[in-house]
């Protein structure tokens, strides 16, 4: 099994914003974490991240063919973006959103996940761990 990882905007500053909330590792151990769930899991992955929406629509058009399922965390695109949450249905593969917090009790208007839609499953407040759950699920999802 193949799956494309897609972080978003400013997961590049994991361990320096807001510490409170997303804890003081940063995004390198986050992918160190992630690559050996997937070594562990028998699975091969693909880390990706980007703060240009039009560049995360660019790596999840790129998946089409070539990729069994979709993780992604958009960070603030998931509240408004219709180019990825276009660009998910458009590639039409088994996508889970994951969130490092719990979005549902933060603002408002993070309360809203716009590409979620496009997701058969949401992992929110599990911090890095809502990786390896999200993997874990996509082995189940497509019969791993």
């Amino acid at each position: 099994m193949k799956l494309l990882i897609v972080n978003g905007v400013n997961l590049n500053m994991l361990g320096v914003r807001e510490p409170e909330i997303y804890g003081n590792k940063s995004y390198n151990d986050l992918v160190n974490y992630i690559l050996r769930v997937a070594e562990k899991e028998k699975v091969q992955v693909t880390v990706c991240r980007s703060n240009y929406e039009g560049e995360i629509v660019e790596m999840i058009q790129s998946a089409l063919g070539k990729y069994d399922g979709i993780i992604i965390n958009p960070g603030a695109y998931s509240h408004y973006s219709i180019a990825i949450l276009d660009a998910l249905k458009a590639v039409n593969l088994p996508t889970i959103e994951v969130h490092l917090s719990d979005v549902s009790k933060r603002e408002k208007y993070r309360q809203v996940l716009l590409t979620a839609e496009a997701s058969f499953k949401v992992i929110m407040g599990k911090g890095f761990e809502g990786y390896k759950v999200a993997i874990e699920e996509m082995k189940k999802r497509l019969g791993e």
